[in-house]
């Protein structure tokens, strides 16, 4: 767990944060119809080396993967959650393309993911992508200083199951900072009140990953998750900073 304490460390996350944002806002725009997935792990490797940052995600390997992590971002298509791997898929019209980045910038690691629609969906993917903004949203405002993790993902939870749609409880969001991933996890779903008590200078990464049509998960040979019924999943994601009175977005 990161504890953010000092003004120059606030600074250096800030500036991290600042980065990932920019770099996120140029693959979003870089995202279109025929563009090859490969593509956008490579404009990211270069966006990210001109900003005097390095890939966090380049070479990680989190608990329980297979091996390390050999590309800069997480390109998951469709029915994949999350840890999806640029190919030479070219997107085509219809397609959901969640896109996650990790940034280290002097030490100060942040991470941030969005979902992407491809030319025209149905209504229900729609509302998807609606519900999962509103829950990110929902779960940032609910990490202040004595609330707790449960406190997060009970506010995601409600969201999704108001809307129709099913939290992914295997994965969700966690600490981060000096590491990719750090304590405390972060689901979203849970009770108010329950797990680890939130302070000020926690820096977490807040993520809810919701799917139309199941709550479980298919862990795949390359270490991506799928939707265990192959529904569609939209995915985003900020890194906050715990602060006296709110959360701020330092990824936004």
């Amino acid at each position: 767990m990161s504890l953010i304490t000092t003004k120059e460390e606030v600074t250096t996350f800030r500036e991290s944060g600042k980065i990932l944002a920019g770099v996120l806002r140029k693959l979003k725009a870089a995202t279109k119809i025929n563009t090859r997935l490969t593509d956008l792990d490579e404009l990211a490797r270069k966006l990210i080396a001109e900003s005097g940052a390095t890939p966090a995600f380049l070479g990680y390997r989190p608990e329980g993967a297979r091996f390390p992590y050999p590309y800069a971002i997480c390109t998951s298509l469709n029915s994949i959650a999350v840890h999806g791997r640029p190919t030479d898929y070219r997107l085509q019209s219809g397609d959901v393309l969640k896109i996650d980045l990790g940034v280290n910038y002097r030490g100060a690691i942040t991470d941030s993911a969005t979902t992407i629609v491809l030319g025209s969906v149905e209504t229900p993917v729609k509302n998807l992508l609606r519900l999962t903004e509103m829950a990110l949203r929902a779960g940032i405002r609910a990490a202040k200083v004595g609330k707790t993790v449960g406190d997060i993902g009970f506010a995601v939870e409600r969201v999704a199951t108001a809307g129709g749609v099913y939290v992914l409880e295997e994965l969700g969001g966690h600490g981060v900072g000096q590491a990719v991933h750090e304590e405390p996890m972060i689901y979203n779903f849970g009770q108010p009140g329950s797990g680890m008590t939130l302070k000020e200078g926690m820096v977490l990464a807040i993520e809810p990953i919701l799917s139309l049509g199941t709550n479980a998960v298919v862990d795949l040979p390359d270490d991506s998750y799928e939707a265990a019924d192959k529904s569609i999943v939209a995915h985003f994601e900020h890194t906050v900073l715990i602060g006296k009175k709110e959360a701020e977005i330092l990824t936004a």
